[in-house]
């Protein structure tokens, strides 16, 4: 214990000191652990690791393999609520994260991915604040709650808004991701400026469907009242005595010690007519699900224990929760439903059928939901984010870094000769060595990038460089087509409702009334002069009265002429990155300049000719 001690009360300046919260954590464990053995006998990272008092004797921050320890930990504070004497083991495992932060030890690869949702959620392209006139309580659903359950989540703002018209909704990330990874310095300045934008604009509280949110906001939210969503819903008008079964509920352990959450959840619960039945271990003594504080990245075997432990001997019964993350991992071993489905439709909840997306399209949901957002919300301030802590890249300063890089890389590859390796041909023999397949694939993704959303122009390009002049606009004709006539059949027979929830503007009405009086001339003028984005375009002829043949052969003729243009001109990309300028190219450089010239060109005809446009 000689190392502790010199850490701890550093006398050799050669020695970096610690943080102060993990010394003050370290201190508190070593004077209050009795080795009691509670916490051990509750927790399967303990068991490994031995008791709060032997991993404070045996810490070393200078060692690499002992600072991962901490980050094998969910941080659900089960140590903590068994503790007979208050020794806040959770807390020294956290300082120990941060720690290890700041010696540049963490975050480790395994990170990465959570990382990289979490940024994502704090994007400018995911984010979204809508504060009506005189907004002083908001929505914040957090990040999986719109991805999984994006109807449901729109249902209970809309539920909530009936006793607040005012209520405002933030699509943002809380942060808790690097909270938990020991980044806190970059989660408090993220949260603070969170909080200093709401509070000036006259918010007081915030309203949370996330348990980690909720405790991310009781924390850091300065100047914030923050409540679970359960606390402020109106109880449903369920028919009194109704009996729809019985479902065990797990308790999540970001509200580990929020007794009124606790008692809200189930006060639902018995209004829907449903029996919930506490887990051996529930409420302040509640087990983490096995997604806590990204343990599962490091040490999935513990985290799988944990799951397993959690769903005990479930099996054959139905467990709910309210949090969007325990749903999907206990959701791997038993039958699991979140409390909001059983809420809003306990029928569909308890039979099994409602819905839950899983990535990717997750995020597609939640860009749905934050266009749904901004038409619905009557915003008199409002916001995308554009903030980075610690100068993180984002927004414009990323897609500059990003083209800085690409020009560095075609600099570089021209300079050490690694162009010799980018011949064409040679590519194109490979392409073709491989029969029929390369083809099919390409076009089975051209065909479901519509569908999904997806941009088709990366696609259009790489189709000439792999393929040709010829090949290329054979495949990609193909597969743009294709795509087109998916989803139109989707918002014809399969997603009707959720399709005309996105078209609500006058703009698409008339796309509708202009079908009916003109038919397929409304798809060939939409198709060559750009008023409607492409992809939502073959959603919502899906909802119009034209046939499915006229709109799949005048889609194929009119999106031909720009499919041309793009792959004669990349298909002459490669030539153009060693520095030779080929008639291909400059064709396909001239074509564009001809399919971009078409709406100038129209709008002057209107100008000169009147009229008005068929939508």
């Amino acid at each position: 214990m000689t190392h502790m001690h010199n850490l701890s009360s550093p006398s050799d300046s050669t020695v970096r000191p610690l943080r102060t919260g993990l010394r003050e954590s370290l201190e508190r464990v070593r004077e209050r652990c009795t080795e009691c053995g509670a916490c051990r006998d509750e927790c399967a990272f303990l068991k490994r690791y031995g008791t709060p008092l032997e991993i404070v004797r045996g810490y070393d921050p200078a060692d690499a393999k002992g600072m991962r320890m901490p980050f094998a930990c969910s941080l659900c504070r089960l140590c903590s609520a068994v503790c007979p004497v208050d020794a806040a083991p959770a807390e020294m495992f956290l300082e120990m994260r941060r720690e290890a932060v700041d010696r540049g030890t963490a975050p480790f690869p395994e990170h990465k991915g959570l990382l990289a949702y979490e940024r994502t959620g704090m994007s400018r392209r995911f984010t979204w604040y809508g504060l009506p006139d005189g907004c002083t309580v908001v929505f914040f659903p957090g990040c999986a709650l719109p991805g999984t359950r994006p109807g449901r989540t729109g249902e209970v703002f809309e539920m909530l808004r009936r006793d607040d018209p005012r209520l405002g909704i933030v699509l943002d990330c809380c942060g808790r991701i690097s909270e938990s990874l020991g980044r806190d310095e970059f989660s408090r300045t993220m949260m603070g400026e969170m909080c200093t934008y709401l509070t000036g604009h006259g918010v007081r509280e915030v309203i949370v469907a996330c348990p980690n949110c909720y405790s991310m906001f009781r924390e850091y939210g300065s100047g914030l009242q923050v409540r679970m969503v359960y606390e402020a819903l109106p109880e449903r008008g369920h028919a009194p005595g109704t009996d729809r079964g019985e479902v065990a509920i797990h308790d999540p352990c970001a509200v580990r010690f929020h007794t009124v959450c606790h008692d809200a959840v189930r006060s639902h619960l018995r209004k829907a007519g449903i029996t919930a039945r506490d887990m051996e271990h529930a409420r302040e003594l509640t087990l983490c699900c096995g997604s806590g504080a990204g343990a599962y990245t490091v040490s999935p075997e513990l985290a799988g224990a944990w799951t397993e432990r959690s769903t005990g001997r479930l099996q054959e019964r139905t467990m709910t929760t309210y949090c969007a993350g325990c749903a999907e991992r206990l959701g791997r071993r038993v039958r699991t439903v979140h409390v909001l489905d059983i809420i809003c439709d306990p029928e569909k909840a308890l039979a099994g059928r409602s819905p839950e997306a899983r990535a990717p399209f997750t995020y597609l949901n939640r860009l749905r939901m934050k266009s749904r957002f901004r038409k619905a919300v009557p915003a008199a301030a409002s916001r995308e984010r554009t903030f980075r802590a610690g100068g993180e890249s984002g927004g414009v300063q990323g897609r500059v870094l990003v083209f800085a890089l690409i020009i560095a890389a075609i600099i570089a590859a021209r300079v050490t000769g690694l162009t010799d390796l980018l011949d064409q041909e040679r590519l194109r023999g490979l392409i073709k060595g491989t029969g029929i397949m390369a083809p099919l694939i390409y076009m089975g993704f051209y065909a479901v990038a519509p569908s999904l959303l997806l941009p088709g122009l990366p696609l259009t390009i790489a189709g000439g460089i792999l393929f040709g002049p010829f090949w290329g606009v054979v495949y990609a004709i193909t597969g743009a087509t294709a795509g087109a006539c998916i989803a139109f059949l989707i918002a014809r027979y399969a997603a009707r409702g959720w399709v005309e929830g996105m078209l609500t503007t006058p703009r698409w009405k008339r796309l509708d009334e202009g079908v009916q009086r003109h038919g397929w001339k409304v798809v060939a003028f939409t198709r060559l002069i750009p008023l409607f984005p492409f992809n939502l375009l073959n959603y919502a002829f899906g909802l119009t009265k034209i046939g499915f043949l006229p709109y799949a052969v005048t889609s194929f003729i009119c999106m031909l002429p720009a499919c041309i243009a793009f792959i004669v001109f990349s298909s002459s990309l490669l030539d153009l990155l060693k520095g030779r300028l080929s008639a291909n190219l400059l064709v396909g450089i001239l074509l564009i300049v001809l399919i971009s010239l078409i709406p100038f060109g129209y709008r002057l005809y209107r100008r000169r000719h009147g009229g008005a446009d068929p939508v």
